[in-house]
């Protein structure tokens, strides 16, 4: 599937390069695996090679500049039509007609050339001439960042017999070779994932450079058999080289598609990940903020981090540990045999673990500067929603925690019970929200929702009328009693804030649940209503 998007991806928007900054600014965001990017990149390498067909089998066949004004004319019409796909349509004819123009100045300034500088009497002969102008390639595509630049001027200067048939071979080779330093660029200021990928190209293109040069004489003996096979005239070398250029790039991805994975493992090697602290984000670099797509997956990828660290700090501040919470532990047994809550330090933990991601959240979506569409606008105020809601339930389970060991060690068996009760059932609902993050692939995560909506409600109306009830029979004072209502109240925020946030990171920006299902999410009119029928029917 890899090698046939970035076969597909490249024909289209002809540019290798682009592809690969693309798939690196993908890599970096979590989009995709190292094998898959590696994959598009051998891809791209075939799909590059349509670019070599359309100029030495169109575009010196035929008058291109009498398409190329019509293209332009048409095109920039269509640029300012409010539809999306007309001006797609007006960004393709645009980008075609100037490349036609180009092409067509491009010959006549090399046909002119001939007349007053003869560039073939430099031509070198044998291996030298093959790594010369190589060479040569290589420097022209990182000087213009374009092999396809490269391979025009190379077509455009044979047509005109400028270079040499064996030169013009060398210099595709080049070309080749030398469209890897847009990658290495792009990588730069991309995580490992995006250095490894760099790398990744690198080697594939420097390594079927190299076969290509090795084997040129047998190559050409294949092309020769090739052209005669599909109708190409002996002295055609423009469509030759493009025959050439897409043979060894086919014979390169056959060599190297059996050693991806060793590859990948060697890469991994090479460049170790980075050791990333609780509290520095992981994914939020410049690479992946090349494309509003990649900076959303980017900014969503870090708030589930955000999450993780939420999920330690909650069950901790409840008494618990996150894999006591996360298990199925008996959280009532454990709760009942503590007089003594564990130390934790909420403000410490809030600190380091999720202010300073929070903050490099807000600020890696204030600094993209992209006109977001709907959808992207959509998904990023979910994200900033549910990164508040998580810091909100941080806060009031920091005014929570304070009555809770207290309550730990109170004499007051009433007291205890009902503070034991709030924080199992908090912390039940924290492992229920993991449960369907994990299984929201396979269960609609909507139903489970609700769920959680109609029973938490059900718990924190019971609590409210235990506290009464206690309170009536004169078991707790009323100091206590006041205590517990407003801890009631910050239960009830906590569970709301992180029902809300689950609703945002495994609902709302779950791409692959339809509108429907979005949209039979329960709201808390409905729920009362719900709650009212049910208690008409009993």
């Amino acid at each position: 599937k890899a090698l046939s998007f970035g076969v597909i991806s490249t024909t289209l928007m002809q540019s290798s390069s682009l592809v690969s900054v693309i798939t690196i600014s993908f890599i970096s965001s979590g989009l995709i695996t190292l094998a898959s990017g590696v994959g598009i990149i051998f891809g791209a390498n075939i799909g590059t090679t349509t670019g070599a067909w359309l100029v030495a089998g169109f575009g010196l066949k035929v008058k291109i500049s009498a398409y190329a004004m019509p293209m332009l004319v048409f095109g920039v019409l269509l640029l300012f039509q409010k539809s999306r796909n007309l001006k797609g349509i007006g960004y393709i004819l645009v980008g075609l007609g100037f490349l036609f123009l180009g092409i067509h100045y491009m010959k006549e300034g090399f046909d002119t050339f001939k007349d007053s500088f003869d560039l073939a009497r430099f031509a070198v002969a044998g291996y030298p001439g093959l790594f010369l102008f190589a060479g040569i390639g290589i420097a022209a595509t990182v000087v213009m960042q374009s092999s396809h630049a490269t391979l025009v001027l190379t077509i455009t200067a044979l047509a005109v017999g400028q270079i040499t048939y064996e030169n013009a071979l060398a210099l595709a080779i080049g070309a080749n070779v030398g469209t890897t330093i847009t990658a290495i660029i792009g990588s730069m200021s991309a995580n490992e994932q995006g250095k490894r990928l760099a790398a990744a190209h690198l080697i594939f293109n420097m390594i079927t450079g190299l076969i290509a040069i090795l084997f040129i004489h047998q190559l050409m003996a294949a092309v020769e058999w090739i052209s005669a096979r599909v109708g190409i005239a002996s002295d055609d070398h423009t469509l030759k080289l493009a025959v050439f250029h897409t043979l060894f790039n086919m014979i390169g991805v056959l060599v190297m598609l059996p050693w991806i994975d060793r590859l990948v493992n060697m890469l991994q090697g090479m460049f170790a990940p980075k050791v990333v602290l609780s509290g520095q984000p992981k994914y939020l670099d410049d690479a992946a903020m090349e494309f509003p797509d990649t900076a959303l997956e980017a900014a969503r990828q870090e708030t589930m981090r955000v999450w993780s660290h939420t999920i330690d700090v909650l069950s901790q501040a409840f008494g618990f540990t996150r894999e006591q919470v996360l298990s199925d532990t008996d959280l009532a047994a454990v709760a009942q045999s503590q007089h003594k809550l564990p130390d934790f330090d909420i403000d410490k933990a809030y600190e380091t673990e999720i202010k300073p991601l929070y903050s490099a959240i807000i600020s890696f979506i204030g600094r993209s500067g992209f006109s977001w569409e709907k959808m992207q606008s959509e998904g990023i105020h979910w994200l900033r929603e549910a990164n508040q809601g998580m810091v909100d339930a941080i806060k009031a389970s920091k005014h929570l925690r304070k009555n809770l060991e207290k309550a730990a060690g109170s004499t007051n068996e009433e007291q205890r019970m009902l503070y034991n009760n709030m924080r199992v059932q908090l912390s039940l609902l924290v492992r229920e929200l993991e449960e369907i993050r994990l299984e929201g692939k396979d269960e609609s995560p909507v139903l489970s929702l609700d769920h959680l909506r109609l029973v938490m409600k059900d718990h924190c109306e019971d609590l409210n009328a235990s506290i009464a009830m206690h309170m009536s029979e004169g078991k707790m004072p009323g100091e206590m009693t006041i205590s517990l209502l407003n801890d009631s109240n910050y239960a009830q925020e906590i569970f709301n804030k992180l029902v809300d946030t689950g609703e945002t990171l495994f609902v709302r920006h779950n791409r692959t649940l339809s509108e429907a299902e979005q949209d039979v999410l329960l709201t808390e009119a409905e729920l009362d209503e719900l709650e009212t029928a049910s208690a008409r029917s009993e």
